[in-house]
């Protein structure tokens, strides 16, 4: 799942509404904490009891795997052939368990039904669609929309969750093919089109005239314009002006310049490469639709063009004209003219700018996280 697990465990990756850690949250009914790379556990620590429930991060809840899960007993893991989906254990237990939970004698329980996983990058917008209905069920149950202005055009408002705070005038929304959730504090400017299922996060902004395509998600704090179709945005990222983000996946604290657009289609119509770190090559996706994916930090000039199924690492910085390979490697600058390291102390000092820009700080963790990732690109 990298770029999007340098900076982040794999359970915080978004798709649909929630991201999965906040969907496994309202099924449990309780907080949860994360097992994670040792650079990763000073922001996202792992909390221990005596009695603890382990939860494969890359799993999506519903109410069979839920059944399974809740009914483990200590020194138990149920898998599904050599994947561990879940194991209840001891603290004691819990050191040194990013090796497979199987070698420490836990009991194995078979799980028989099908899983709901993100198991590859193109999966995020791939299951965006039944991800968003899921979680569009799970917040709005037993709750009552706010009321929409009269001046927004609405097809199948049933379909429709308006929460507070919510700013929405002169914009058309069509349900009928999905829900479209907009979360407190959102705003929809005039003129902005919407067809579900769709999602827009907490403080996040369409701009005028935005032509939103389903299966979407635009994350938190974020502000998109133009168009975009099938695509997530993790969070507190921009593309604020025109240009197409088709079957994308977007993380966090990136700005995509105006007029950047992306490919989500070969001219010969064959299956679409990704480049994969673990083998440090291209593989194919099986997919003839799939388009951009930007890791946390990263960000675009105006006119940028990326091709089918590029993968831009963290903090890079991509401009220039023509199209930069299909693979950005993080802590990177430039594109089709050539590439050049980026100093690790410009891009935490530009990350600080950046989280100012929200109120939000960045704090020596944070820091960390990113001096750690510009060493091991370097090394």
């Amino acid at each position: 799942m990298l770029p999007f697990t340098f900076t982040r465990p794999v359970s915080l990756i978004r798709t649909g509404i929630l991201t999965i850690a906040e969907k496994w949250e309202k099924v449990l009914g309780g907080k949860v904490s994360f097992l994670t790379e040792d650079y990763l556990s000073g922001k996202y620590p792992c909390h221990q009891e005596d009695d603890n429930l382990l939860i494969n991060g890359s799993l999506i809840p519903d109410k069979s795997l839920f059944e399974s899960i809740k009914i483990l007993e200590k020194g138990q893991c149920l898998v599904k052939g050599e994947k561990p989906l879940a194991a209840r254990v001891s603290a004691k237990e819990i050191q040194g368990l990013k090796t497979p939970v199987l070698q420490f004698g836990l009991k194995g329980i078979e799980y028989s039904r099908d899983l709901f996983a993100i198991e590859n990058l193109w999966d995020i917008f791939l299951l965006n669609d039944k991800a968003l209905r899921i979680d569009f069920e799970l917040i709005t149950k037993g709750r009552m929309s706010r009321s929409l202005p009269a001046s927004v055009q609405v097809i199948s408002p049933g379909n429709i969750f308006i929460e507070d705070g919510v700013k929405v005038e002169h914009a058309i929304i069509n349900a009928a093919q999905g829900p479209v959730y907009l979360a407190a504090g959102s705003e929809v400017m005039e003129g902005c089109m919407i067809r579900g299922p769709f999602s827009l996060g907490e403080h996040a902004v369409l701009k005028m005239g935005a032509k939103i395509y389903g299966a979407t998600t635009i994350g938190p704090h974020s502000k998109v314009g133009g168009e975009v179709s099938n695509s997530v945005i993790f969070g507190c990222s921009n593309k604020a002006h025109d240009g197409f983000l088709g079957n994308s996946v977007v993380g966090e604290w990136c700005n995509l310049g105006a007029d950047t657009n992306n490919s989500n289609l070969k001219n010969n119509y064959s299956n679409v490469k990704i480049w994969n770190y673990a083998a440090k090559s291209y593989i194919d996706s099986g997919l003839q639709f799939c388009g951009l994916f930007m890791g946390d930090h990263s960000k675009s000039g105006i006119n940028t063009m990326f091709n089918t199924g590029t993968v831009v690492g963290v903090s890079a910085n991509v401009f220039g004209a023509g199209f930069p390979d299909k693979f950005i490697p993080s802590f990177t600058w430039g594109g089709a003219a050539g590439m050049v390291s980026f100093e690790t102390e410009k891009a935490i000092a530009l990350a600080k700018e950046v989280y100012k820009r929200r109120s939000m700080e960045f704090t020596d963790t944070d820091a960390g996280i990113l001096t750690h990732l510009a060493a091991i690109r370097r090394d």
